[in-house]
């Protein structure tokens, strides 16, 4: 084991395997990174094992020649035994967990490139260490929350970011780790393909084909709290003060439990003018891609579909509050397609699930900054 980044011994054309992450928004931002392994690999076998909920994400995708899924519950052993199966010569493992590392040490791949963590080194052939201005998200304390709060110093400006990219990305993170194999370190934008007939098939299955209305997308939940939530209360004015404005058919998307969320909105903006379609928890991933990539836009939280999104090149205009856009934001510096606000919270982002106070930074972003942002963005 050594934290060396360029001594590993390859064949001309390896079978390399990426142990992908498993989360949606962190799968995206992990694209920049198999783009940059597959330049410096042009001829490799590229594998990408990942989770069953995400195995669709990536068809089409050019960096990419085969993915190897697993479903909830399997347990490392018969992991292991998919991936030995394809006798891979190296395995670039972009999870931080210890059970990613174990994975592929039980595959028996001769190198194991990972980053550096706590009860997984021993695992890995080769570790990288931390980048030296790496930051980390630390959840904040109640007590740290309130002293921000009563803190004259703590105030934060309120901000609207065209795209504040911090050297910090998550994105950065992932291409730092494929460096270790010899690739280019230089920020690409995330990147997902989709067909043009897969964006009929999905018009036509849903009733959209025939819509002449500009279609804008609204993703109103978030799956991993509702810190990350914009009120729905914001959502539904914003929603109807946009349709008004832009004659603008709403798609509204989400998963299975933001179906009650979803309707409440769909039923709140519903206007026989206008065209309203409710698509939570209808769709396979496949079939989100293919109605957010003609969408002119999509209104959304801090969420996987967010990053979706501005992965296949539809704008995005997105509140957020307990998350940092510096950190997890979608695209790339001076991308002006998309609008990331925040409040002038000094306690955001917190990284809380739940917000312990009064929900400041979130209900600091007015209806009117977020409609004036979609209304900028279309312009």
């Amino acid at each position: 084991m050594n934290s060396s980044t360029s001594n590993f011994q390859h064949p001309t054309a390896p079978r390399i395997l990426v142990r992908g992450t498993n989360w949606l928004g962190d799968a995206v931002m992990t694209t920049p990174a198999l783009m940059r392994l597959r330049e410096k690999f042009s001829g490799a076998h590229i594998a990408l094992l990942t989770p069953e909920k995400l195995r669709d994400l990536w068809l089409h995708h050019p960096a990419i020649n085969e993915t190897i899924s697993f479903a909830p519950g399997e347990n490392v052993f018969t992991i292991a035994k998919k991936i030995r199966a394809g006798k891979f010569d190296l395995a670039l493992v972009l999870p931080n967990s210890p059970r990613s590392a174990i994975e592929v040490f039980l595959a028996g791949i001769p190198q194991r490139i990972g980053y550096a963590r706590p009860w997984r080194n021993s695992f890995l052939t080769q570790i990288v260490a931390s980048r030296d201005n790496d930051v980390k998200m630390r959840k904040r304390s109640v007590a740290e929350i309130h002293r921000l709060i009563n803190s004259p110093t703590g105030v934060i400006p309120k901000s609207e970011f065209k795209i504040q990219f911090s050297p910090n990305h998550q994105i950065n993170e992932y291409l730092h780790l494929a460096a270790a194999f010899g690739a280019n370190p230089e920020t690409l934008p995330p990147q997902l393909f989709i067909a043009p007939e897969e964006i009929e098939v999905a018009k036509k299955k849903f009733g959209l084909g025939k819509i002449t209305q500009p279609i804008f997308g609204l993703n109103p939940g978030a799956e991993y709290g509702p810190a990350k939530r914009w009120p729905v209360e914001k959502f539904i004015a914003a929603a109807k003060e946009i349709q008004q404005r832009t004659n603008c058919a709403w798609i509204l998307f989400g998963a299975k439990g933001d179906q009650e969320l979803t309707a409440q909105i769909a039923a709140a903006i519903y206007d026989l003018r206008f065209t309203t379609h409710n698509l939570a928890g209808k769709t396979s991933l496949r079939e989100l891609m293919a109605l957010l990539k003609p969408s002119r836009i999509l209104l959304t939280n801090d969420t996987g579909p967010m990053h979706v999104a501005a992965a296949l090149g539809t704008p995005v205009v997105v509140p957020f509050g307990s998350t940092s856009p510096e950190l997890t934001g979608p695209g790339l510096p001076n991308d002006t397609r998309n609008r990331l606000l925040k409040s002038d919270a000094p306690c955001s982002p917190c990284f809380l699930r739940e917000c312990p106070i009064d929900f400041r930074c979130m209900n600091g972003i007015s209806v009117e900054r977020v409609v004036e942002a979609v209304l900028r963005v279309l312009n």
